[in-house]
């Protein structure tokens, strides 16, 4: 069947939702995720007027591909399976567009050329193919994880494993997952003396997302794994702690209520997910021909004005623990705000939010 997305055409096989897998050529679920890619590429474009090379390492349909290559990108794409490199050529070919398309693994490609941006969009886990990327790219890594489970603890093992960090599955698993997953490509990057500093990063659905700009030099690299850390979470009052360093330390107690139920997890990132310029920029780029368009810049939006601490709260775990009624969130916020604390929404979820304030005060503070 023939789709259109951003201005493109592109023939994709019919594909259920129950279909959806290692072997999918064109998930519409992922059409957000395409339309804030193409806004990054125009914003980055702009940051860095060199940048003209993107590696789509992973392309199946070749629908991001096509559409970075109709904004005039110069496009290579890869894939391993023939199957997907026959329907991408053919996609490229339908718009009239060129680009080098090549049978590849992606770690071979990677290493085979190097690129001004480099999007690695596996089905699962991307850390198999994050010392290709990390260390061949020139200027910008893309990159999307699918599996949440293990990045925000759940699957505690298999996070273990994969990210080489202690997740924890707390209310704020989301944004668990998008620092478990930056850390563990901050970590990727410095082995190659590169500093890996996200510009842009969002959880959103099934899936998290980065951008991370690539800058040469062991300082920077170490001036970036200087901002990884830890977060000690107690399970009973909800208070945590962030503390930055490779070396936890584990509190035998919680310090707000004397619980021993704490729990540790990193190294994470503690610094910031977002470039709040760029992203202005990004939501700058978003255009009416993207199906995702108000989506896109809601949810640039949010990010754009979220506080920089490294863990959100949400209002209704706080209020079922505190054993009192959720109220609305705006009257909810403007509350820690009228006591004097800075608070922000967060784009993880509707009852999401940043503050400065810790779970002691947003409770004095929000009470009626």
């Amino acid at each position: 069947m023939e789709v259109i997305e951003g201005g493109v055409r592109i023939e994709v096989p019919s594909t259920s939702e129950e279909e959806v897998g290692d072997d999918v050529f064109y998930n519409p679920n992922q059409e957000l995720n395409r339309d804030c890619t193409i806004a990054v590429l125009r914003a980055y474009r702009e940051r860095e007027s060199r940048a003209s090379t993107y590696c789509d390492a992973m392309a199946a349909s070749g629908i991001r591909g096509v559409r970075a290559a109709a904004d005039g990108w110069d496009v290579t794409a890869c894939d391993l399976d023939p199957d997907a490199i026959d329907l991408c050529e053919r996609n490229f070919e339908r718009n009239g567009l060129d680009a080098d398309v090549r049978q590849r693994d992606a770690n071979v490609a990677l290493h085979e050329s190097v690129h001004d941006v480099v999007d690695v969009d596996p089905y699962g886990s991307p850390i198999p193919f994050a010392d290709a990327a990390l260390s061949n790219a020139r200027d910008l890594v893309c990159v999307t994880a699918t599996d949440t489970a293990p990045l925000c603890g759940a699957h505690f093992r298999a996070g273990i494993r994969r990210y080489s960090t202690v997740p924890q599955n707390t209310e704020y698993h989301r944004e668990m997952g998008l620092r478990v997953l930056v850390s563990a490509l901050v970590r990727t990057a410095a082995r190659y003396d590169r500093a890996a500093r996200p510009i842009l990063a969002h959880a959103t659905r099934h899936y998290v997302r980065c951008y991370l700009e690539l800058e040469g030099g062991a300082g920077t690299a170490d001036d970036c794994v200087d901002e990884l850390g830890h977060v000690a979470h107690c399970e009973d009052c909800l208070h945590r702690v962030a503390e930055r360093g490779f070396h936890a330390t584990v509190p035998e107690t919680c310090p707000a209520c004397g619980s021993e139920r704490v729990l540790v997890a990193g190294p994470i990132w503690l610094g910031s997910l977002r470039d709040p310029e760029f992203v202005a920029a990004t939501r700058a780029a978003i255009t009416p021909n993207m199906g995702t368009a108000d989506r896109a810049r809601d949810l640039l939006e949010e990010i754009e004005g979220e506080l920089d601490q490294p863990t959100h709260y949400d209002q209704h775990r706080l209020c079922k623990a505190w054993g009192r009624p959720a109220s609305g969130m705006d009257e909810f916020l403007d509350r820690l705000r009228d006591a004097g604390f800075d608070a922000t929404r967060a784009h993880y979820a509707g009852t999401a939010f940043k503050t400065d304030a810790t779970v002691e005060q947003i409770r004095d503070a929000t009470e009626v």
